[in-house]
């Protein structure tokens, strides 16, 4: 096992968990295993978010927060956007990996296995060497929570699926429930986040069912795609075996509906089935003592039972394996990464009350990120394409042609929103299509402008019209003096004099980049005065 060790040692990116013993509690006597950069520079639940460096290297990023004091979650969109908006894959369609649960179950330290998989999945020895630490989301043994909110692993996979479609993956870490801490809301509201981006187990049931119930009503689909369920500890491998199999036995056993169950037990099992597209259940051995009672395990497969290692060799391809990733789908259309952002931002809205929203607020939240993500995907198409015709270095499009191109890439625009499967209906869908049109219209006016600056003429626009005041006052101010129209000729001079004056301060806001307030002030007066001659030659020819 030396070579797994040192092979694993050199795939492994994000090397060294460092155990530290906690100073917070001097009753705890567990130690806690905080991760640490490819630099080798640690950090803290606190450092996990709001931080350039950190999000450079591969590491766990807080993105919602979990403030204790009021209970309520707060979603920290800028760490997000700078994980899933990056240019290579916010156009992919994400597969949204999570693990929710009971606290200290083991979720992090699964999810750790996950991304030992992700980096060496080409490798038979993916799992690792037996000497070596697990490293990525933090994790520690013991009996009090670890893993506060939600946190993503700021590096997404690209994954090439066997159809040859590029896949984005994403693994996410979410609060346990159900520790001394945290109110039902708060379980309930890190369940519904994780579920409605992903495909997790869901606990809040009613909630949850009934969510489900009206989401078929509106899009006739399944509302939510594979669920499995992980069930650790496993002592029964004589009545059903470890694995895939054994689980699946079970979960039949237990989701059967009898006639003489109560019904709202023979209800939540007709609604998980109806909610899920696939169903799943896999059994897990018990980890071992020395998993469960040595305070220095620091996640070493050594120290793993041999039945353990086995069974998770199995179940982390059977999630993450190209052939088996489940690309995540709201109402019958593939999200993309930037979808997903847009995603969080409704869902959060609505779990920011005291009180848990009714499954019509979500539904109608799910709407609205549906319908904006429609909107940004129709006007980035609109965009690119414009780029083609006049933005970066391309030449001057006569205003003519540009509009004419504008047109037509509307349309397509709107096409393309209309073909994506939306949820509201015609008259919820409408008003995002109106604003849809009034951004489009906004960004043609941005492009009108950028084509005009390549225009020679309209660039020297400015100071030929303070050129030519310059002139008529001069003339006008030596015939007036002739006549002697004094009056007239010195205000003609003083025009003249602000004329010249503008023109210096222009020159120098183009030269140098400063002022430009000014300078755009001048090109404003510029372009009224230009117009107004227009207006004047046209009435009169």
């Amino acid at each position: 096992m030396a070579e797994g060790d040192e092979a694993a040692r050199r795939q492994q990116p994000h090397q060294g968990l460092r155990r530290r013993r906690r100073t917070s509690d001097p009753n705890t006597a567990v130690n806690h295993v905080s991760s640490t950069t490819l630099l080798g520079e640690s950090y803290e639940d606190d450092d996990l978010v709001n931080s350039d460096e950190v999000m450079k290297k591969p590491c766990p990023v807080q993105i919602v927060l979990a403030h204790e004091d009021d209970h309520n979650f707060e979603l920290d969109e800028e760490a997000l956007e700078q994980i899933l908006l990056q240019e290579h894959i916010r156009d992919l369609n994400i597969v949204v990996v999570s693990v929710a649960g009971a606290f200290r179950k083991g979720k992090s330290f699964l999810l750790d296995f996950m991304l030992r998989y992700m980096y060496n999945k080409d490798s038979q020895s993916w799992i690792g060497g037996n000497n070596e630490p697990l490293t990525g989301f933090t994790w520690r043994g013991g009996c009090e929570r670890e893993t506060t909110g939600i946190q993503v692993w700021n590096e997404v996979f690209v994954i090439d699926r066997p159809n040859g479609t590029k896949v984005a993956v994403l693994l996410m870490d979410t609060q346990g429930a159900f520790d001394s801490q945290s109110t039902i809301k708060d379980c309930a509201t890190v369940f519904a986040l994780s579920t409605m981006t992903s495909s997790v187990q869901v606990r809040h049931r009613c909630l949850f069912t009934e969510y489900g119930r009206l989401a078929m009503e509106e899009i006739y689909q399944k509302p939510f795609q594979t669920l499995m369920f992980l069930i650790r500890d496993w002592s029964y491998p004589y009545e059903h075996s470890y694995g895939l199999e054994g689980g699946k036995q079970f979960l039949e056993k237990r989701l059967q509906v009898k006639q003489n169950q109560h019904e709202e037990l023979q209800n939540v099992r007709k609604h998980i089935h109806n909610c899920f597209s696939n169903l799943g259940c896999f059994l897990l051995p018990h980890p071992g003592l020395k998993v469960a009672t040595n305070p220095s395990f620091d996640g070493r497969l050594k120290d793993i039972d041999e039945d353990f290692k086995r069974e998770l060799r199995n179940l982390v391809p059977l999630l993450l394996a190209p052939e088996n990733l489940v690309e995540k789908e709201i109402s019958g259309s593939k999200v993309t990464c930037r979808d997903l952002v847009e995603y969080f931002k409704a869902y959060i809205k609505i779990y920011q009350g005291e009180e848990l929203p009714h499954p019509k607020s979500m539904l109608q939240a799910t709407a609205e990120a549906n319908n904006l993500a429609a909107v940004a995907g129709a006007r980035e198409i609109y965009c690119k394409s414009m780029e083609q015709v006049c933005g970066g270095d391309k030449p001057y499009i006569a205003p003519s042609d540009l509009e004419r191109k504008h047109l037509d890439l509307k349309e397509v625009a709107i096409k393309q929103f209309r073909s994506v499967k939306k949820m509201g209906g015609d008259e919820f869908c409408r008003r995002y299509q109106d604003q849809l049109e009034a951004e489009i219209e906004e960004t043609y006016a941005n492009f009108i402008k950028h084509n005009d600056g390549k225009n020679i003429f309209y660039a020297a626009r400015t100071p030929a019209t303070l050129f030519a005041v310059m002139f008529a006052m001069y003339i006008i101010s030596g015939l007036t003096g002739f006549v002697g129209l004094n009056s007239i000729a010195v205000l003609c001079n003083l025009v003249m004099g602000l004329a010249l004056t503008s023109l210096c301060t222009w020159a120098y806001v183009k030269y140098s980049g400063e002022f430009r307030e000014i300078g755009t002030m001048i090109d404003q007066i510029a372009e009224t005065l230009w117009e107004q001659v227009g207006i004047y030659f046209l009435v009169f020819q």
